[in-house]
């Protein structure tokens, strides 16, 4: 139903304080239930803010770090502060990360904002104003945005908006920005789901990745090939395409540039970061969390931040010296898929470049290795036009099993993590995934009769090795499923089913292709058991907290 008014506020809530129960729910108000608050982020503070005011008098109806926001405001207002000062005054309160915004019945045609590690942008329509933790929100409404730095806030009223500073109030100037992508490319157009949609997108979101301009892999070879160190630095299927990104820059770049899961990193390698050393970030929306904790931690030592996003004007792109957009467009499905595909091609092609720079490579071979790229769209588009039922009758197959596992080699282990972390996180049926000649120390003790196991298994020079995995798990009563390259008799006639792929192509190019089949599956097989694959259970697109 409509809600008619002037103002509204709203929050799709990552649960971090207090269980997703209605009580818990945003908004949260004061006692008088004179102040809405929605607040994305962590309030590190909030149980001596609690303290402190449950001592004079405040009652708390959740479990909670928000609701200390609109009562310490309420409280500030008590003494006679304006509503503007109270929420500055409550904002310079707490620690943590947060992006907050308020309204009150004291001024309601306003809304004030204010973000602190935590992303938030605002949207400028015609006589009306929007504030979000992202571009996509209001992308259909308004393509015209204006970005917050941390330590701000803005004040949104009929009058139009103002930025100050949290510390001070000092007012800050800021020039509205265009948000290049087709508000169109926000909607499903047809598409049953938006995960369905973009994985048909990759055809075209590989080819667009391919446009980047040389200039900006020129810059970032330079920096890599002068480091002391390197460390790819990314979260999920991020870090997956920073895997094989650390495959290809050993292969043909010679350079040892360790993947590392961002929220380990400072455990693992600050020790390690100097003034000389690389950060590579990874990023979709260049807000999550971890992956900006463990580049303020890199920075902090003065290493060189490099990065490859899809959002510009993200954090992860203001902390960083030099940055590569790879240009996917709105990913909305929180399960990623498009952007994975493109985070490689930006990879290969860093590689290639530094491979080049170094003469690890010949001409020859950069060449090859660029037709194959050229080649990866129309591969993807053939798999989507003719593989669908192959895959359907699969995910069909899947639906009883109670686990499924995933096996690759050399390049291709992270096209196998990143099937089963796709499936799992769609279907909700565990899955494990490990490079396949490992599979004999430890899990082939899971194998029985009829356990799905499925092979990423180009012909390429792992080929000969894999095919005595695929063996192993037969022997032992395994469902074989194989990704496999058209022609590829022997691992067919091992396998109970198989997905082909038509054309040869070099080794470092064949997760971009071999891993649509497993997105295809996790997607069909989520829709077979009733689940909404845009949304799965528990996680958020971008995840902002620690």
């Amino acid at each position: 139903d409509d809600l008619p008014g002037p103002v509204g506020v709203g929050h799709t809530r990552w649960a971090t304080h207090g269980r997703p129960v209605y009580e818990n729910s945003h908004p949260l108000v004061d006692c008088k239930s004179r102040i809405a608050v929605v607040h994305n982020g962590i309030i590190e503070n909030y149980l001596e803010i609690k303290r402190e005011l449950e001592a004079k008098g405040h009652t708390f109806q959740s479990r909670t770090d928000t609701e200390v926001v609109p009562h310490l405001v309420e409280d500030y207002l008590s003494h006679g502060m304006s509503l503007e000062e109270a929420f500055r005054k409550t904002v310079n309160r707490l620690e943590g990360a947060y992006a907050i915004v308020l309204t009150s019945t004291e001024q309601p045609k306003t809304i004030l904002c204010a973000r602190q590690e935590s992303p938030l942008v605002l949207g400028l329509g015609d006589g009306e104003y929007y504030c979000s933790s992202d571009f996509a929100a209001f992308l259909p409404l308004t393509r015209k945005a204006v970005l917050l730095d941390e330590g701000e806030m803005a004040v949104l009223d009929p009058k139009g908006m103002k930025i100050l500073k949290l510390k001070n109030a000092a007012p800050v100037k800021r020039e509205a920005i265009t948000i290049t992508w087709d508000p169109e490319s926000a909607k499903k157009q047809g598409f049953r789901h938006f995960m369905l949609k973009e994985i048909h997108e990759q055809a075209q979101a590989l080819r667009d990745a391919l446009r980047t301009e040389q200039i900006y892999y020129d810059q970032f070879s330079r920096k890599i090939i002068e480091a002391d160190k390197v460390f790819i630095v990314a979260c999920g299927t991020s870090y997956h395409a920073g895997l094989v990104g650390s495959i290809a820059l050993a292969k043909i770049a010679g350079i040892n540039a360790r993947a590392v899961i961002a929220s380990e990193f400072s455990e693992e390698a600050l020790d390690l970061v100097t003034s000389k050393t690389v950060i590579l970030a990874i990023s979709q929306s260049g807000e999550t969390m971890d992956t900006l904790n463990a580049v303020r931690d890199a920075k902090a030592k003065g290493a060189n931040i490099l990065s490859i996003l899809n959002v510009l004007g993200s954090t992860l792109m203001r902390l960083s010296t030099v940055y590569i957009d790879q240009n996917s467009g709105p990913e909305i499905g929180v399960a990623s898929t498009k952007v994975f595909t493109s985070q490689i091609v930006v990879l290969l092609r860093l590689a290639a470049t530094i491979g080049r720079k170094k003469g690890e490579v010949s001409a020859k071979e950069i060449g090859e290795l660029e037709d194959a790229l050229h080649r990866t769209p129309a591969l993807i588009q053939s798999i989507l036009n003719t593989k669908i039922e192959d895959v359907k009758k699969i995910a069909e197959e899947c639906d009883g099993a109670s686990s499924v596992c995933f096996l690759g080699r050399g390049i291709n282990v992270p096209t196998a993590l990143e099937g089963r972390l796709k499936l799992l996180e769609l279907s909700y049926v565990p899955a494990i995934a490990y490079p396949a000649g490992e599979s004999k120390h430890g899990f082939i003790a899971l194998i029985e009769e009829g356990f799905p196991v499925i092979f990423v298994a180009p012909n390429d020079d792992t080929h000969k090795r894999i095919v005595g995995n695929i063996m192993e798990m037969k022997a032992r009563g395994a469902r074989i499923i194989s990704i496999i390259e058209e022609g590829d008799e022997e691992v067919r006639n091992l396998s109970d089913r198989v997905i082909e792929i038509s054309e040869s192509l070099p080794s470092l190019v064949t997760p971009l292709v071999y891993v649509v089949p497993l997105q295809l599956l996790a997607y069909y097989l989520s829709v077979i058991k009733g689940h909404d694959p845009d949304y799965p259970r528990n996680l958020a697109k971008s995840v902002t907290v620690e």
